[in-house]
């Protein structure tokens, strides 16, 4: 099967038609759009990025994008509060090219975290999640910083199972639970100095996208390459990329590095 925009639009119109929802086409753009008509709020989708998509991994594509616009259009269509839900907020890492503005021109809740990225507030919906806005704190009346210091006391909740492997005398664990919050494990304080307590190399961290968290014992240069090449390929595969760059962590301190993915002679 051969497929291209057309077919690829008659398919997700197909798979997103529903009660109260409109679906609209732009031909110049290419562009399909979904809108909860309740809200008057919607997800536009680029259609050949998706078939793009499509023919390297087939149907998946379409079902993740169908999956992500039924939940986005749930978030759109519902009120969310956070008075009484304090242990649904959590930290959320993006990277600093991330949007600091909802598409509705809302300023999100954000702290500095690194040169490379930056702390996001979220309200947890249980399959999704909704970015915290200042807007919603100052309707509450809650303070940025309860939100915050409730995130970060959330995140020190949330499982440090880690997965290791070893390649050229260097050992990588990753933490890779697939809760949305993997990534925001980097600020765990506690299990970064935990983590140092076992490493008896130089320890860097990497935040590829958002499923994921890597810590290396890097122990010689081929370390440094295997990292760097790990982190662009997980990079590149993520539904929510980061970065791609390394952070070396010494003294409870993240430093961005750019390593230079080659094979290097010791």
């Amino acid at each position: 099967m051969k497929m291209d925009t057309t077919k690829m639009k008659k398919e997700l119109e197909n798979r997103l038609k529903g009660p109260n929802r409109s679906i609209s086409y732009n031909r110049e753009k290419d562009e399909l759009k979904i809108v909860n008509v309740r809200t008057g709020k919607g997800i536009t989708i680029a259609l050949p990025g998706i078939v793009a998509k499509w023919h390297q991994d087939k149907e998946k594509a379409i079902d993740e994008v169908v999956y992500y616009v039924e939940e986005g259009l749930k978030v759109m269509g519902s009120e969310n509060t956070l008075l009484g839900n304090d242990k649904k907020i959590f930290p959320i890492i993006r990277s600093t090219s991330f949007p600091l503005e909802s598409g509705e021109g809302k300023t999100f809740l954000t702290e500095e975290h690194t040169a490379e990225t930056r702390i996001y507030y979220a309200l947890d919906l249980g399959q999704s999640y909704r970015l915290i806005d200042e807007q919603m704190v100052t309707k509450e009346n809650i303070s940025p910083k309860h939100i915050k210091e409730t995130a970060l006391f959330n995140v020190r909740s949330l499982s440090t199972e880690v997965k290791r492997d070893t390649v050229a005398g260097n050992v990588f664990y990753f933490v890779s639970t697939n809760d949305g919050y993997d990534a925001s494990r980097i600020l765990n304080e506690s299990f970064l100095k935990q983590m140092e307590n076992e490493i008896s190399g130089n320890m860097v961290l990497a935040v590829p996208h958002q499923d994921v968290l890597i810590i290396a014992d890097i122990q010689n240069n081929t370390g440094y390459d295997v990292l760097a090449q790990m982190a662009m390929a997980f990079f590149a595969n993520g539904k929510v990329p980061i970065t791609a760059l390394s952070f070396a962590y010494e003294n409870g301190e993240l430093e961005p590095m750019f390593i230079l993915g080659k094979n290097r002679k010791e």
